[in-house]
């Protein structure tokens, strides 16, 4: 035996757990965030201890303030709380916004009174329910979101000093994120990457709606990878961000908990990125009885994007969706790179047993 082979493996050893310290998380310790927009009483129901993160959708904004609106939000805030009792490393994350819920974001986080006085009552908010921190779903940030919806090139620099002003108020106890469009034009427009990154803990892809539902064509709206018929994908979206400089330790993937159906004009290539129109979402927790043989779909797997979809030729239905397989390659995909982790939109429609959070958290587990 060659005597300088153990000094050989030690060597190699070190290196690669000092790689490992730098270049982000392990398997077991890598974040799993679920959002959650349904009824309090639901969420006993569900395997908190397989979260580290539990996201409330969604506060929003009251003049400058950060508003809980209904005496049922602060009874899903509570009881989300509460859960900690199940898992006591559970984070419990106010968010603010979300589609079609950020209408005054723009002329509120361009002035800094605005965003001097929504940070103080982020801090308020957090002390008054016990959480944890604050999510930002400002969709979109300097370029069009919702319809109707104000947005300026100025929204880029405020959302950098929107965060330094929130990191400054809640100091170094709470977190601090923000959900990202997967797409091209948000991650080359709408955030100055490498100063935000600075002030935050992480940034949520949401990597799903890729075909959304202002579409004239089908396509996968939650892809782990992009084909040559379409460019966006979770992986196109993490390689753009890589590239602006943004830490893979802090990038945490997106996973959808619901199909879109869309509705095209002929059957070719099994409905895949055929014109036609958004339908409609399904939940996840209703596709098994719905998206079935029985009802005339057939189930396919595309290998180059890493995603399933389900056709229904005879009504011209086209389902695109995340399912036990992608979801699992999509934490795969999380710890082969790195990543912070992965969320999903969102717990409330997922089974209560066997879903797709049990898929990720045994993949997670995996040795």
């Amino acid at each position: 035996m060659n005597k300088f082979l153990p000094v050989v493996c030690i060597v190699l050893n070190l290196v690669c757990f000092s790689a490992l310290a730098q270049t982000g998380k392990g398997k077991k310790d890598i974040a799993v965030i679920a959002y959650y927009a349904g009824n309090p009483n639901r969420l006993d129901s569900f395997v908190v201890e397989k979260l580290t993160h539990l996201i409330f959708c969604f506060g929003h904004l009251k003049g400058n303030r950060l508003d809980i609106g209904s005496a049922r939000d602060s009874a899903t805030i509570r009881k989300m709380v509460g859960l900690k009792s199940r898992n006591p490393g559970l984070k419990i994350i106010l968010s603010l916004g979300g589609w079609g819920g950020c209408q005054t974001c723009s002329p509120v986080f361009t002035t800094a009174a605005g965003r001097k006085e929504f940070a103080k009552s982020v801090k308020e908010i957090n002390d008054y329910f016990g959480t944890d921190g604050v999510d930002l779903d400002w969709e979109c940030p300097a370029i069009e979101g919702h319809p109707g919806h104000p947005f300026t090139p100025e929204d880029k620099p405020a959302f950098t000093k929107l965060v330094k002003r929130l990191r400054k108020e809640l100091g170094k106890k709470h977190e601090i994120s923000f959900a990202a469009g997967g797409f091209t034009s948000f991650i080359d427009s709408s955030i100055e990457w490498k100063k935000v990154m600075k002030k935050v803990d992480r940034v949520n892809l949401m990597s799903y709606d890729l075909v959304n539902g202002y579409t004239t064509k089908s396509g996968h709206h939650t892809p782990l990878y992009s084909t040559p018929e379409q460019k966006e994908s979770t992986d196109h979206g993490v390689q753009m961000m890589l590239a602006a400089g943004v830490p893979a330790s802090k990038i945490v993937v997106g996973a959808a908990f619901y199909a879109r159906i869309f509705e095209v004009t002929d059957t070719l290539n099994n409905g895949l990125y055929r014109s036609g129109r958004f339908l409609k979402g399904l939940s996840y927790n209703r596709q098994a009885d719905t998206l079935t043989a029985a009802n005339g779909f057939i189930q396919y797997w595309d290998s180059t994007a890493g995603a399933p979809y389900s056709f229904n030729e005879k009504r011209k239905l086209m389902a695109s969706y995340d399912n036990i397989r992608s979801v699992q390659l999509k934490i795969g995909y999380a710890i082969q790179h790195r990543l912070n982790g992965i969320m999903f939109w969102q717990l409330g429609e997922d089974t209560y047993k066997d879903g797709l959070l049990d898929a990720i958290d045994k993949t997670r587990r995996e040795d």
